[in-house]
């Protein structure tokens, strides 16, 4: 026994000096790998900024280190924050040391309201007189809008353009619901009727209501992409929707060039030595390139007169709002909350700029920042800044704030509540055979119960709460935007707007992305000297590391195995969450 214990007790000692061993070795791994991605990058003279966007884009990338750490036999999508790109582009518009920007494009994971950003900062970035350069070998139409701000536009003679025209997919559950036992009741404003984030429970279609809104919101979209490459490009609206419809796709690269869809066919050797003209390198020279993440590292030059002591906040609320996740890419009610309360306090914040991003959520969590936009813009400007979606919950936290900023391919609107609450006696107790009985002190205590469906009391209660939610909703908009609950509730009812339709209708101000919500609330606070604040504050590196990390690497293996058919397991990820009030637009909108 007493060789055992020894044996036991060594054994034991080995694991925990080996585990204390373990973990200091991931805190040197983490500690120098933070320190190299802190080194500041050396920028040749003659080089040109390279932009590959191609993985996602998101608002503010997160602090976690492993993020794009690609493992064996696991593809992981590099992840860029747009504030990044947008940053990069202004400071390389006065580097003399860059002498242009190369697209290079194939698709791009974001919304159209985020291309719009970066194009319009390419734009700015023309002004300079440097040169911006596209070269494709596949290029989806997203990605063309784009690069058409290029003064040379090049696809490869055997390459491919996708140009089609625009759809919207939504994805339905209610068959799925049916084969599995599970009902969804739902319970949404008597008047929402355009508020179609129910409908994959309801029906395995979309509703007349749903597809009149995505039809007048698709089109206006589609109409702004139209004329933005008809500007550029010299090519006729009408002539543009006459190639769409005869689907450019799988048509030879020589009829897009025909079509002036692109300045020439070349192969990549060719590029290589339009570069070197470019940058005015000899035929032989190593051409200087610098990505985004490696110029972001590069001081920005300060302005004389030193580091400005005025600051404006810009506080992200970026995903799903409560989602019941704990991620970077999602909205903390709470911690957003508090990065707009610090920036309400802190004297040297002279305005603050909120970003939104999202979809909605919880319309509990919608209210909880409300209150603080509000809070705010009692004591200093507060703008908002649409990103691809602002919508339902979206436009909730934004709808306070003195000045409503978006794209014209912003998502919005979607002003509308409903209440989900799933019944699984179905499945639970038809199919699988588990019966449930209980003790209540009470007639309704055991409300809300997922084990059975609800009784016509208690679907009028959740009527009457979903109904005063949506009053709420209504009025603050109303407020905010010094219109009548009356007309609010006339444009809403659930319904989606593009941001061209929201500027009509008095839900956005300005067309105008990140840069120009600055620069109003810069002039509203008086200020022309001022740094940028960003909030709420990133966690901590180790502390993002440890807990994203092995969800991370699941959303990886997932996303590596399902391909492009991922986007359908988040959906119903998501949608096996909902449970409670919400005030959000469908999650499962793709726009191709």
């Amino acid at each position: 026994m007493k060789i055992f214990w020894k044996a036991f007790l060594a054994s034991l000692l080995a694991i925990l000096v080996g585990s204390f061993l373990l973990i200091l070795l991931l805190i040197g791994t983490i500690s120098a790998l933070t320190s190299f991605k802190d080194q500041i990058v050396t920028i040749k003279s003659q080089s040109m900024l390279v932009l590959k966007l191609d993985g996602k884009i998101v608002e503010r990338k997160s602090n976690n280190p492993f993020e794009d750490l690609e493992l064996p036999g696991i593809k992981v999508s590099s992840t860029t924050g747009l504030n990044q790109i947008l940053s990069c582009i202004e400071k390389a518009k006065t580097d003399s040391r860059i002498k242009g920007i190369y697209l290079e494009l194939s698709e791009i994971n974001s919304g159209y309201a985020t291309v719009e950003e970066i194009r319009n900062a390419l734009l700015d970035f023309k002004t300079s007189g440097k040169f911006i350069y596209t070269y494709a070998d596949m290029i989806s139409q997203k990605a063309y809008y784009l690069a058409t701000v290029s003064d040379s536009l090049m696809l490869n003679p055997m390459g491919m353009f996708d140009f089609r025209g625009l759809s919207a997919e939504h994805t339905f559950f209610k068959k799925a619901l049916d084969k599995f036992g599970i009902e969804m009741q739902v319970v949404r404003g008597k008047n929402n009727k355009f508020k179609s984030a129910v409908e994959p429970y309801l029906f395995d279609k979309m509703s007349d209501a749903n597809r009149e809104q995505t039809g007048v919101y698709l089109k206006s979209i589609w109409n702004h992409v139209l004329k933005g490459i008809s500007e550029r490009r010299k090519i006729q609206v009408d002539s543009l929707n006459s190639y769409a419809d005869g689907v450019m796709t799988f048509q030879k690269a020589d009829k897009a060039l025909k079509y002036r869809f692109f300045d020439n066919l070349k192969y990549k050797d060719q590029v290589l030595a339009d570069f070197r003209k470019l940058t005015g390198l000899g035929a032989n020279d190593e051409i200087p390139v610098v990505s985004v993440a490696e110029y972001d590292k590069v001081p920005k030059t300060i302005e004389a007169g030193g580091l400005a002591k005025d600051r404006i906040a810009v506080v992200y609320a970026f995903g799903e709002i409560d989602s019941g996740t704990d991620g970077a890419y999602q909205i903390d009610s709470k911690e957003v909350s508090k990065g707009i309360r610090e920036a309400r306090t802190d004297s040297a914040v002279k305005a603050i700029v909120i970003r939104v991003n999202s979809p909605g959520g919880s319309a509990y969590g919608s209210e909880v920042i409300w209150r603080e936009v509000i809070l705010a813009q009692k004591v200093k400007p507060v703008i908002v800044s649409m990103g691809d979606y602002a919508a339902s919950g979206g436009y909730y936290i934004a709808c306070g704030a003195d000045a409503i900023l978006a794209n014209p391919t912003t998502i919005t609107g979607s002003i509308g509540v409903f209440g989900t609450i799933p019944n699984l006696s179905g499945l639970l107790t038809d199919k699988i055979g588990i019966t449930f009985d209980n003790v209540s002190t009470n007639q309704h205590s055991d409300m809300p119960s997922i084990t059975r469906k609800m009784t016509p009391f208690e679907k009028d209660l959740m009527q009457t709460y979903v109904e005063s939610t949506y009053q709420t909703f209504i009025s603050h908009v109303a407020d905010g935007r010094r219109k009548t609950t009356a007309f609010v509730d006339s444009i809403g009812q659930g319904r989606v707007w593009s941001g061209e339709n929201g500027k009509l209708n008095g839900l956005v101000d300005e067309f105008g992305g990140l840069n120009d919500a600055v620069k109003l609330a810069a002039a509203k606070a008086k200020i022309q000297h001022y740094r940028i604040k960003e909030l709420p504050k990133q966690k901590d590196t180790f502390e993002e590391l440890m807990k994203s990390f092995s969800t991370r690497m699941q959303n990886s293996i997932l996303e590596s195995k399902l391909g492009e058919t991922y986007h359908l397991w988040e959906n119903f990820s998501r949608e096996s969450r909902a449970n409670g009030i919400y005030a959000r637009m469908p999650y499962d909108l793709e726009i191709n």
